[in-house]
């Protein structure tokens, strides 16, 4: 111990280093640190989209192309927008943006994107007409049955949700393609009877999903009459279901009442 120095400043230290400012550590390293761990999460999400399939990569690139849009095409498909059931009419003249409303539909849900090839919405002076065309091994009803497959399932409940917010009247017809029902020599089942039980299968299937009974005017079952391909009857397009919404009508004027002309005797 110095001489001079006391038990005051050996403990604590000189008194003129007490007094100078603390200084304190910047927070420029937290910024750098942020960055590193947002560049991290980033290549955790682009690693995981490489190794994801190809219908969730659909999935997330529609949702960033327009996500109120694709929030709510799947509130319609779930069945969760209740409030836009029944509001609107479709007419001559908004029947093509209902007809392209359906097909951006139909393309931001992935599963359903890649079955485009097979539905054809076309305008036609009934209305306008869904077909859902099938494929050699059966697409949207399994081959030879009435009932529909998973992927028919998903089509129809989509097309339910959109269909189900109109007010106009819908007719289902079922076809098949000129080929006789491979089984109607045993049971006395034709293609008369598919045609129609997979028309009502539909309707049922819809009216599970969004339509209103009362929407659904007619059911119809042509067989073979009315080939989409005539030039090729037993091409697998011809086995379909169709929707036709009908444009509206309006209701017809009551006939004014003639004035009575009196008869002279």
């Amino acid at each position: 111990m110095s001489p001079k120095s006391t038990p005051v400043e050996t403990a604590l230290g000189p008194r003129r280093a007490a007094r100078q400012p603390v200084r304190h550590r910047g927070g420029a390293w937290k910024v750098a640190y942020a960055d590193f761990v947002t560049a991290l999460m980033a290549l955790f999400i682009v690693l995981w989209l490489m190794n994801s399939s190809r219908q969730i990569q659909q999935a997330i690139s529609a949702y960033f192309r327009d996500p109120k849009a694709y929030s709510r095409i799947v509130a319609l498909a779930s069945g969760h927008d209740e409030a836009a059931q029944g509001e609107m009419l479709m007419d001559r003249n908004n029947a093509q943006a209902l007809k392209e409303r359906i097909e951006q539909a139909i393309l931001n849900q992935p599963e359903l994107a890649e079955l485009r090839d097979q539905v054809r919405i076309s305008l036609t002076p009934e209305g306008l007409r869904i077909e859902l065309m099938e494929t050699e091994q059966g697409l949207f009803f399994e081959s030879g049955r009435p009932e529909p497959s998973p992927k028919g399932q998903r089509m129809l409940a989509l097309l339910a949700q959109q269909l189900g917010r109109l007010r106009n009247r819908l007719v289902i017809e079922g076809h098949t393609d000129a080929r006789p029902y491979r089984f109607g020599g045993i049971t006395g089942y034709t293609n008369w009877e598919l045609s129609v039980d997979r028309a009502n299968a539909a309707r049922r299937f819809m009216q599970d999903h969004g339509v209103d009974p009362g929407q659904v005017t007619q059911v119809r079952g042509f067989a073979d009459r009315r080939l989409l391909e005539p030039a090729a009857p037993n091409d697998s397009r011809n086995r379909r279901v169709s929707l036709v919404v009908e444009y509206d009508q309006p209701a017809a004027a009551e006939p004014e009442p003639q004035p009575r002309i009196p008869v002279l005797r």
